[in-house]
């Protein structure tokens, strides 16, 4: 029994120490390669630091928001068929952690509307968001998803953003793979300058004010 117990606490040590040697590692490559938007960027020296990383609360919940992404493909139209090129081989969005595509809106973070939306259908794509998890992020994928596009009529809303907020808009009928893949570059660029701490605290003082 009681080697077991040793064995158990060196591999528990083994393990831990290899955790804590990736994450340096990979902090490290991060700090020296991106540029983060926030006062203190995430860095790493050995010559300074030691065996110490050094980072912000802000810039490691946004570095893991903005490159796990999941998104919620909302596939109305045609454009569906190039959302669909997206996650194959070719293009692989998993590049950019956004490979995981949920139906089902309790696990996903991006709504990418792709197609035309109609007066009968946004009443479905308002309860999809709804029940969504915050944070979460929209994508309005093509000109009809953006402005209704040549669909000028009675049946057609003229822009899912009348329902929903919109982050990132994509032109084209319908836009190429590279547009979309360019599209969630910008979305994650975009949430890795949001303050995660500043929300939360705001979020918790409107509840307060609420209860």
């Amino acid at each position: 029994m009681q080697i077991f117990k040793i064995l158990v606490k060196k591999i528990t040590n083994r393990l831990a120490s290899i955790f804590f040697k990736s994450y340096a590692c990979l902090v490290s490559v991060l700090g020296r390669t991106r540029q983060m938007p926030t006062q203190s960027e995430i860095g790493y020296d050995s010559k300074i630091e030691g065996d110490v990383v050094v980072t912000t609360v802000d810039a490691a919940l946004n570095w893991f928001r903005a490159n796990s992404v999941w998104p919620m493909p909302m596939g109305l139209a045609c454009c569906a068929i190039e959302l669909m090129a997206v996650g194959a081989s070719r293009f692989d969005i998993s590049r950019f952690g956004s490979e995981v595509m949920r139906f089902s809106p309790r696990q996903a973070d991006c709504m990418i509307v792709a197609g035309t939306v109609t007066y009968k259908m946004a009443g479905a794509v308002k309860r999809v968001w709804d029940q969504m998890a915050e944070p979460k992020w929209c994508i309005a994928m093509g000109a009809c998803a953006s402005t209704g596009g040549m669909y000028r009529s009675y049946a057609v809303l003229q822009g899912v953003d009348n329902i929903i907020p919109v982050d990132i808009y994509v032109s084209g009928c319908p836009p190429r793979p590279e547009a979309v893949l360019d599209a969630l570059m910008k979305l994650q660029k975009k949430i890795s300058k949001q303050p995660v701490l500043q929300n939360l605290t705001a979020l918790n003082l409107q509840k307060k004010v609420a209860a």
